[in-house]
């Protein structure tokens, strides 16, 4: 059987062979790129929404957003604010099924709650950016970007609410910008790549000591999450079998189960969230 460090051994060796084909488009490693990393965020936001004037002042990687007492808890890519309060939602999405669009749209309005605060008038929510980057083209037009604004149908006029949902095709190639930006997201060599920073910054986490440090902690991390998560959603799939089967309350059977009462409220949130 193997031992808790054999285990931990064989997962490092892992990390550092998956990490030599880790590209900015995945998520742990995208991750590590945004982190203190203001410029790349505000050349990316920069080419993506053709704002050449765009001045980002924080960037903020793995956000949690949570106001609402009892509603699904979301965490964010990349959170972002420029100089003029707008804030932005940059989402990593090789899965097309992870860029619904109920996730944008909840995405959205979790930012909506985040920036309003009691006794705000409604007028001063900030101006959102929702941002899906995915690795196909999930609308398939062949398009480098898919806005979603609302509409006045009766007029035919937008909205003007201040909300803008944007899906940025990872798969496009075209001789520009944004097709260059795109081709260095899917590039795992940073030779191959068009941007000198982002090349740079992919070298730094491949090919020194310190860097590879840095995206083996996160990739231990996210290993870690996934398994608390799964410890986590085993425990629901107890309590609400145990609630249906025996026909408990859910103080019931988190007696029964003996979840200790320090853990209570966030099983409480979960199953409420369902």
């Amino acid at each position: 059987m193997e031992t808790e460090q054999q285990r931990k051994e064989r997962e490092r060796q892992e990390d550092l062979q998956r990490l030599r084909g880790l590209r900015p488009i995945d998520d742990d490693f995208m991750r590590c790129l945004f982190r203190d990393n203001i410029q790349l965020v505000q050349h990316v936001l920069t080419v993506i929404l053709q704002k050449s004037d765009l001045k980002i002042i924080d960037a903020k990687t793995q956000a949690d957003l949570k106001r609402l007492v009892g509603a699904r808890s979301i965490c964010l890519d990349a959170y972002c604010e420029d100089d003029s309060a707008k804030k932005y939602d940059i989402e990593i999405q090789r899965s097309d099924k992870g860029a619904g669009v109920h996730r944008a749209r909840y995405h959205s309005s979790a930012m909506d709650v985040e920036n309003l605060d009691a006794g705000q008038e409604l007028d001063e929510l900030p101006e959102t950016y929702t941002i899906f980057i995915t690795e196909n083209d999930i609308w398939g037009q062949g398009l480098p970007f898919y806005p979603i604004e609302r509409m006045n149908m009766a007029i035919n006029e937008p909205f003007g609410d201040g909300e803008h949902i944007l899906y940025v095709n990872g798969a496009y190639r075209g001789d520009d910008e944004i097709g260059k930006l795109m081709h260095d997201f899917s590039c795992s060599d940073p030779d191959d790549m068009f941007n000198e920073d982002l090349a740079d910054k992919t070298r730094y986490f491949k090919e020194t000591e310190e860097g590879v440090e840095v995206v083996c902690r996160v990739m231990e991390d996210m290993r870690n999450e996934t398994r608390i998560e799964t410890t986590h959603e085993n425990t629901i799939n107890a309590i609400q079998k145990m609630m249906k089967s025996l026909k408990l309350t859910v103080e019931q059977a988190m007696d029964v189960l003996e979840i200790p009462g320090s853990e209570r409220s966030f099983y409480l949130d979960k199953l409420c969230a369902k």
